[in-house]
């Protein structure tokens, strides 16, 4: 294995992952977000902002009969999720393209059933960006802002499509203004207390509504995990929406 690579396990093990061993790494957030998206057998996914692939390959293990495909900015890393692929036997329904997200998507690109995305969590002007070059481009919003990001997010539905984002719980006003300008107002929303972080499923609806699901505690008081939350993060159970 390359030095400058570490090979990690998701899912229990379930699922291994080369990722870079400094610079951005991948987080719970990424195995929650893919626990949240539903699709249906036969059903194509548009992974937004991909990584080394971590939400479109949890999502395969767990639901066989659903399609990725991820887009990702950072060559090197679209590199690593098509390895990551190969590597863990999904290269026949996921696969990655390099593609920088503030310029149209590809006229040959037809539209997905459902749309999953961790978008870069810090606003520019509000952010102190980290010296790798890497990590600073997947956590720092760079040439597409959240207001792009979510237009093409939604932009690429099919009209009775579904996205499925997490981000942080302090942008969440931000985030629900911009999906019901572009049309999407049907909302629900679960936070994943004690973390900072909220997931929110969105699909097109002209009239704004906003349903608060019941939220995922994650740690027990004492330390560690919750049952529910370790079935999600080690035995790949599906997160109740």
């Amino acid at each position: 294995m390359e030095t400058a690579l570490t090979e990690d396990g998701l899912l229990g093990g379930r699922l291994r992952l080369l990722q870079s061993r400094r610079g951005y790494r991948v987080s719970i957030d990424a195995v929650l977000l893919a626990a949240a998206v539903d699709p249906a057998p036969g059903e194509s996914v548009l992974d937004l902002g991909s990584g080394v692939g971590s939400v479109g390959l949890c999502l395969a293990k767990r639901m066989p009969d659903c399609t990725i495909l991820g887009i990702e900015l950072q060559p090197a890393l679209a590199q690593l999720a098509e390895r990551n692929a190969t590597r863990n036997g999904l290269g026949d329904r996921v696969r990655t393209i390099v593609h920088d997200i503030a310029r149209p998507l590809p006229q040959t690109f037809s539209l997905f059933d459902q749309v999953a995305t961790n978008p870069p969590y810090l606003a520019a002007a509000a952010a102190d960006p980290s010296p790798d070059p890497s990590k600073a481009l997947a956590t720092v919003e760079s040439s597409a802002n959240l207001a792009r990001w979510l237009a093409v997010a939604t932009g690429a539905l099919k009209p009775a499509g579904t996205l499925t984002m997490i981000h942080r719980s302090d942008r969440l006003e931000e985030i629900t203004g911009h999906l019901i300008r572009l049309g999407c107002g049907s909302l629900t929303v679960k936070r994943l207390p004690p973390a900072a972080r909220v997931l929110v499923r969105a699909r097109r609806s002209q009239a704004s509504s906003v349903t608060e699901s019941p939220p995922l505690v994650l740690h027990k008081p004492e330390g560690g995990y919750t049952e529910a939350a370790e079935a999600i993060l080690r035995h790949a159970a599906p997160l109740d929406f």
